[in-house]
């Protein structure tokens, strides 16, 4: 089962930044456990611009979708047989990344 890993920072409090090595480390344990899928950073919220086609013509925003302190920093996606290795693993990642981790599967 494939499973969507946010990374999730806090403006107020953010993770600290030297988690590189560490990240990088955990990456290839992943890779070769078989469990990597794709993984990528997001840039700032700043960055983002939200598009709603739903009406008479597309209306683009600036900005995140919803303004908050806790944001999106970063994803994962994992193959893993059961949520419970997912949540193992997300455990790990939370430490490896001094960040708050949600674990979703695809349907």
């Amino acid at each position: 089962m494939r499973y969507l890993i946010s990374v999730i920072d806090d403006k107020s409090n953010p993770g600290s930044t030297d988690r590189r090595p560490a990240i990088s480390a955990f990456n290839e344990r992943l890779v070769a456990e078989g469990h990597w899928v794709f993984a990528g950073g997001l840039a700032d919220t700043d960055a983002a611009t939200v598009v709603d086609n739903r009406g008479e013509q597309a209306v683009f925003s600036d900005g995140p979708f919803v303004e908050s302190k806790e944001y999106l920093a970063g994803v994962w996606v994992w193959e893993a047989p059961d949520l419970d290795v997912a949540l193992q693993l997300a455990a790990e990642a939370s430490k490896v990344c001094d960040r708050k981790i949600e674990v979703r599967p695809f349907r």
